[in-house]
């Protein structure tokens, strides 16, 4: 039985990339996400480690914009339901290696590693500018536990 990934607003510095991004794709994200004032989806993360699994191009688009927080599902990278694949044909991947890279900085190229949620999905929860760039809740928004990501591992 798998846990469902948790809502967080996690603080930007506290998150780490395994891959590039594309910055084509970092300028159309930055555009949409300053037109619309909000973020669609949150990213995911491997909660003790604040490493992104999904989501490289929002986090990079939300950095620029200067938000202090990005919204987040948060798991348990080690529960099974989080699978590791990759977008193309190449060797296999794993999970601590993704960690390694993010760790080390040594950050693969973008669209290599293919994380996919196999439990209970998340309600969509889209998430404003103004949450991401205030230290705490919003006046009028949507009551959401708030909490930074836990520390884990040396970086």
């Amino acid at each position: 039985m798998s846990t469902a990934p948790a809502f967080r607003l996690v603080p930007v510095a506290s998150l780490h990339p395994h891959e590039q991004f594309d910055e084509g794709d970092v300028e159309r994200l930055v555009k949409e996400i300053r037109s619309q004032g909000l973020v669609r989806e949150p990213i995911w993360i491997a909660g003790a480690e604040g490493v992104i699994l999904n989501g490289h191009h929002r986090y990079e688009a939300l950095r620029r914009l200067g938000v202090r927080r990005v919204p987040a599902w948060v798991v348990d990278y080690s529960n099974s339901a989080m699978e590791l694949n990759r977008w193309n044909p190449g060797p296999s991947l794993e999970k601590a290696e993704v960690l390694r890279r993010a760790r080390e900085g040594v950050l693969f190229p973008p669209k290599t590693s293919r994380h996919v949620w196999r439990g209970p999905m998340p309600a969509p929860h889209p998430t404003t500018l103004a949450e991401l760039q205030a230290d705490g809740p919003v006046s009028g928004s949507p009551s959401v536990r708030r909490e930074r990501a836990r520390p884990g591992g040396s970086r």
